[in-house]
């Protein structure tokens, strides 16, 4: 008899356990989601900072509405180049919108978000932007004699909307051992970041300005030059990033 009832509860615990366990049916995201964020003026890629969720610099946002009216945002890391490339996205339909340094895409009256359906393997959205600022080299960085390399730039304003056309707060010479230059990476023994106040960033506009590293260590150098306005999240706009080597 204790046999029988014991086999009996074994078999119950058995068919329990099966009935609670969950098979996962569902394919892995196996799509790949890339393109580019574009200067609408220039028609050149807008240089950012790698970035993640935490929206230091330029990222695409992801709504999946294939389920849901109201789903929660993810978002997609961009590269240094204004590109980005994610290779394990699930097939579904997303609306999407890249966050960044330049005008809004989602404002009213003007919303630019892009409905796209993410299937087929490899799926392309880019997307024009007006960024706020626009840093370009002036010729080649000099190497000084005591060590220090001297750039010379130029920042004009990427966008004729007066509503982001806000004071310029920042001009920096971001020095780093690393490719990866900019606000979130770089050695602070070397750079050389000013700060301006009130309106007298503004000066800066349109005019060449040099600015000059402290004396670097003898190796290859990666040097890129940020501009920002006081709006929002205050993001950089970029230079393309040039190498030198101290020797």
């Amino acid at each position: 008899m204790k046999n029988i009832a014991l086999t009996a509860f074994t078999c119950a615990v058995l068919l329990i356990g099966n009935s609670c366990k969950k098979v996962d049916n569902y394919d892995g995201p196996t799509e790949t989601l890339k393109g580019s964020i574009i200067d609408a003026g220039t028609k050149q890629n807008v240089q950012s900072e790698v970035s993640g969720d935490n929206g230091s610099g330029t990222r695409i946002k992801l709504l999946e509405i294939s389920w849901s009216d109201t789903p929660t945002p993810l978002y997609l890391a961009t590269k240094q180049d204004g590109t980005y490339t994610n290779t394990k996205v699930f097939a579904a339909t997303y609306k999407m919108i890249a966050e960044g340094a330049f005008v809004p895409m989602d404002l009213a009256g003007n919303d630019q978000t892009k409905t796209v359906d993410v299937k087929g393997g490899t799926t392309t959205v880019d997307f024009t932007v007006e960024p706020f600022l626009r840093v370009d080299w002036v010729g080649q960085p000099v190497i000084n004699a005591d060590g220090s390399v001297s750039i010379q730039v130029t920042v004009t304003r990427g966008t004729s909307n007066p509503s982001f056309q806000q004071n310029i707060i920042n001009l920096a010479l971001f020095v780093c051992p690393y490719e990866y230059a900019g606000n979130n990476n770089y050695d602070s023994r070397y750079s050389n970041v000013l700060t301006y106040s009130g309106t007298t960033g503004n000066a800066i506009v349109g005019q060449t300005i040099t600015l000059t590293s402290k004396p670097l260590p003898k190796k290859d150098w990666f040097l890129r030059v940020g501009s920002r306005i006081a709006y929002g999240t205050n993001r950089y706009n970029y230079s393309t990033i040039q190498m030198v080597t101290i020797k």
